[in-house]
């Protein structure tokens, strides 16, 4: 039996890339997962696959820059399965420019979706997992909050400020109720891209994920084996990138 067979998991940014992996690869072994994203066609059709194949999942719409939205993704977990394990905080958005092209619309998105979500998730789920005496978060953030390059400095800083509030989190958190994961992808094969303003930008950063992107299920299976792990082990901080990737 796998340990994941009786964990709750909810899941933001699920109805592609890194997060529909997620969902499969968590139901497969055993997981309930509830799963939330905007593009509610795309999650009723996951949801569908994972019920077909006997697993157990539910779905919301969800836009994490709405604190009320996490609320309700965490509250539906606990009213169809009875509490609330795992919340894996996925929904992100990147847009790359230089500074000195004051894409401010861009930079007010990226700190609402990459750093103010995962905000407004531990926000609906920490008083849950204090009061049933134990949760965990696990957060994707990136290898751009580790090797820090042209066009992405608001893109890594909201990254990383998302790590560091994790950091803090975990240390204010060693008593055995809470765990912390940060789970830092390089390149892999998402519609990450396909969002970015900057044309030639964009049309680089696909080139790569073609050319030696991974699977997001490998970003799956890693997220899976920090989730597993015994209740006094905590995966604080796992890189997933490509072995080709500089």
């Amino acid at each position: 039996m796998s340990r994941l067979d009786s964990k709750i998991v909810a899941i933001t940014g699920a109805s592609s890339g890194i997060g529909a992996a997620t969902a499969l690869e968590l139901a497969g072994r055993g997981a309930a997962v509830v799963l939330g994203a905007r593009r509610t066609d795309r999650l009723d059709s996951l949801v569908g696959r994972i019920r077909a194949e006997g697993g157990r999942a539910e779905m919301l719409e969800v836009d994490v820059t709405r604190r009320a939205d996490l609320e309700q993704l965490v509250a539906l977990a606990i009213s169809r399965f009875g509490r609330l394990d795992v919340l894996v905080s996925n929904a992100g958005v990147a847009r790359t420019a230089p500074m000195a092209e004051l894409d401010t619309s861009g930079w007010d998105l990226m700190i609402d979706v990459n750093l103010r979500g995962v905000l407004h998730g531990i926000a609906a789920a920490l008083p849950v997992f204090r009061s049933q005496g134990h949760g965990h978060f696990v957060t994707t953030v990136s290898t751009s909050g580790i090797k820090i390059v042209p066009t992405q400095a608001v893109y890594a800083g909201t990254k990383n400020a998302v790590r560091t509030l994790l950091e803090a989190l975990r240390q204010e958190s060693t008593d055995g109720v809470l765990r912390t994961t940060c789970i830092s992808p390089g390149f892999v094969r998402t519609e990450l891209a396909d969002y970015m303003d900057n044309l030639e930008q964009r049309e680089q950063i696909r080139q790569a994920f073609e050319s030696f992107g991974i699977s997001p299920d490998a970003v799956a299976r890693a997220i899976a084996f920090a989730i597993e792990q015994p209740d006094d082990v905590e995966i604080g901080d796992m890189t997933i990138r490509p072995a080709r990737q500089g």
